[in-house]
């Protein structure tokens, strides 16, 4: 098959689309069910990422469909709005990238802090985490995070008082075992992927001892399918609704680039055209809004499944899409096999790995206010909602950043003779306007002062005024005047 002049690579996509497929049918299904959505949207969110994302340029070997990290998102927006509202959500998103793709907006979102977004994955992570104890156990979870997490105490107490609930979180506490040292198996067994062993033993398990475990509701991939009615995309004019689409806006546009960046570490093929990449997502997302679908994003588990496989063109991609069309298509009832709590296992595994332990650590060595802003977003997305605690980790960034810019430095030149002699040097603002105040006051004032300004990079107005004020008082005091000299201009203060 890699002979033919037209594909040449046919046989390696081949078996990495494979690959693929197996990776995201699990997935696709425990993102749909945490989401509270029917298991069918999520693999057609996973379809329109092979077919039609798979299809356009951008990042050659990235794979798109239904994401965890939007997982906590969607159910909130599900809760709020309905299920009808989502592919107005999702469709509106898709045109916002299409948007920003088309006025090559794509390479700015990679100037978003890394803080921000790890501690929005983390956020993500520990919602996700706290939501799915619950699936786990077969018990409904309260609504907010911070309810989620006080209550997880006594969650455990009774499933271990109930026997179907602790049978359930039993099953979930398996999968979870079987993912984490699935690593460690021999390379043979590996060749399947971790999270499709662990759903197919669970299910195995739950039918062959009877299990009083819930399963996943099968209701056809076509029944699934709900077009956005006319009258759904009068909430546009809701506040609410639209802080929706912007947080799936920049958190689905954020976590695709960022995704391309890390994949283009993977493989030495063709580099990410990033705003390329952000209209394919735009595309598909607009496609998975008219079918009513899960929104979807670049996914970095399928993704670097698909490099490692040994993927060299799109190919892989769109193929792995036709398997998950043609499984929907010919064996949907064995989605109603799969229990509720092997899923949920998945999605607690997923969530866990969400959480950058290891870069929270060496960023608190390193860089501690960094390591603050992670913090404080994912705290913020527990407590209080994902949209403002983006927000929160957004302006923490921007604040650090100016405040970092704003480096004041006073040293003492020459003290030796009669004058003194400093100099200024730095980004003089108002945010370092205390600091710079308190230098100054702390000259002498029984002499006469030279200050040199010409290592300003700037200068702003309130800090102008405060050294003119400054200069006066001291010139008062019975010395001789301030010498204030900035490129090559002297002058004295009266």
């Amino acid at each position: 098959m890699d002979r033919l002049t037209g594909f040449p690579h046919l046989r390696q996509d081949f078996t990495a689309s494979l690959v693929v497929f197996l990776v995201a049918l699990p997935l696709c299904v425990g993102v749909a069910v945490a989401s509270g959505v029917p298991a069918e949207l999520g693999l057609i969110t996973g379809i329109v990422g092979g077919l039609v994302t798979g299809l356009m340029r951008g990042s050659s070997l990235q794979v798109s469909g239904p994401a965890a990290g939007l997982t906590v998102l969607v159910l909130e927006a599900v809760r709020t709005f309905g299920l009808p509202a989502l592919g107005v959500i999702v469709l509106t998103t898709g045109l916002l990238q299409l948007a920003m793709g088309a006025l090559r907006l794509g390479r700015w979102f990679r100037a978003i802090s890394v803080s921000v977004v790890e501690g929005m994955l983390a956020g993500i992570g520990l919602v996700l985490i706290a939501g799915q104890l619950y699936a786990a156990a077969g018990i409904d979870a309260p609504a907010s995070g911070t309810a989620k997490m006080a209550g997880i105490p006594r969650l455990l107490a009774d499933a271990v008082s109930t026997p179907v609930a602790l049978t359930s979180l039993a099953v979930g506490a398996a999968t979870i075992a079987l993912l984490m040292v699935w690593s460690r198996l021999p390379k043979r067994v590996r060749a399947l992927p971790g999270a499709l062993a662990a759903v197919a033993l669970a299910t195995v398990v739950s039918l062959v001892f009877d299990l009083p475990v819930e399963t996943v509701q099968v209701q056809g991939l076509l029944d699934a399918v709900q077009m956005p009615a006319l009258s759904e995309f009068g909430g546009l004019a809701s506040t609410g609704l639209l802080g929706t689409v912007a947080a799936f806006t920049l958190i689905a546009s954020a976590e695709s680039l960022f995704s391309a960046a890390a994949v283009d570490r993977l493989h030495d093929g063709p580099r990410t055209r990033y705003d390329k990449e952000l209209m394919a997502q735009g595309t598909g997302n607009t496609v998975c809004g008219l079918l009513g679908a899960l929104p979807m994003t670049a996914v970095i588990v399928r993704s670097s499944a698909n490099v490692h496989a040994g993927a060299r063109t799109r190919a892989s991609r769109v193929l792995h899409g036709l398997w998950l069309l043609l499984f929907a298509a010919l064996f949907p009832s064995a989605l109603g096999l799969i229990p509720l709590p092997a899923l949920a296992g998945i999605l607690i595994h997923a969530g866990w790995k969400l959480i950058p332990l290891r870069s929270l650590v060496a960023l608190w060595r390193e860089h501690r206010g960094e390591a603050l802003i992670l913090v404080v977003t994912a705290v913020s997305i527990v407590t209080v909602n994902m949209f403002e605690g983006v927000l929160t980790g957004l302006a923490l960034s921007v604040a650090k950043a100016a405040w970092d810019a704003s480096h004041i430095r006073l040293e003492v030149v020459d003290s030796s003779g009669d004058q003194v002699r400093a100099r200024l040097s730095g980004n003089a603002t108002f945010l370092r306007l205390p600091k710079i105040l308190d230098s100054l006051e702390a000259l002498p004032k029984d002499r006469p002062i030279a200050l040199d300004l010409s290592g300003l990079h700037h200068l702003d107005h309130a800090c102008r005024t405060a050294l003119e004020s400054w200069a006066e008082r001291h010139s008062s005091s019975g010395t001789e005047p301030v010498r204030l000299t900035r490129s090559d201009v002297v002058t004295a203060a009266s």
